[in-house]
């Protein structure tokens, strides 16, 4: 039986960095971001979102303002519900599907950025926080970004604290040296192929 193994992390930690680097090391990688991106895309999925809004939040080319809507929601709960309540299940059903592609695997890593905001570690067999210092996070952010400081102290304040994902964690990367985070991984790699 394949392992799942739930890989997440903050803003700025690197978790994509780390999971890029599982996958080059021939481990089955899902990032369910990606995968939400081109559910959003959908005629379906578009049309759906839009009757949450009263502004209009399809682009010329008939896709969804992303930034837009991360803007609507970001300060209104209930938007933001109904609209993981359209995204989430879609994401579910995707990520099912995947993983049956992936069923000789000894373990896959499922990327997820809100994994334990959502509960998602009760569908795990462990967990990995990648994590950074608050500096280097923002840094990070602001080189990748162009954004502000303010914007992404907001983010930060509003995603789980550090000290309850790294309790929640089954196994923590302080990804700060990008040759010692590799280092760990590859161990990593091998406790997660005998689990």
């Amino acid at each position: 039986m394949t392992k799942i193994i739930g890989l997440t992390g903050g803003i700025g930690t690197g978790k994509t960095t780390v999971a890029k680097y599982f996958a080059s090391k021939g481990v089955p990688v899902y990032i369910a971001d990606e995968a939400a991106k081109e559910i959003m895309n959908t005629k379906e999925v578009v049309q759906h979102v839009q009757t949450l809004f009263s502004e209009n939040v399809i682009l010329e080319n008939g896709q969804l303002n992303r930034n837009y809507i991360r803007e609507l929601v970001f300060t209104d709960k209930d938007k933001l519900s109904q609209l993981n309540s359209i995204i989430h299940p879609k994401v579910t059903l995707d990520f099912e599907n995947w993983l049956k592609q992936h069923k000789e695997a000894p373990f896959i890593i499922k990327e997820v950025a809100i994994l334990f905001e959502t509960k998602g570690q009760n569908y795990c067999d462990a967990t990995i926080l990648v994590t950074a210092p608050l500096e280097t996070r923002i840094q990070r952010v602001l080189e990748r970004d162009k954004t502000s400081k303010e914007i992404i102290l907001k983010i930060i304040e509003n995603q789980l604290p550090e000290e309850e994902k790294i309790r929640l964690a089954t196994y923590v990367i302080v990804n700060e040296n990008l040759e010692k985070t590799y280092q760990l991984i590859d161990i990593l790699i091998k406790k997660l192929n005998n689990i």
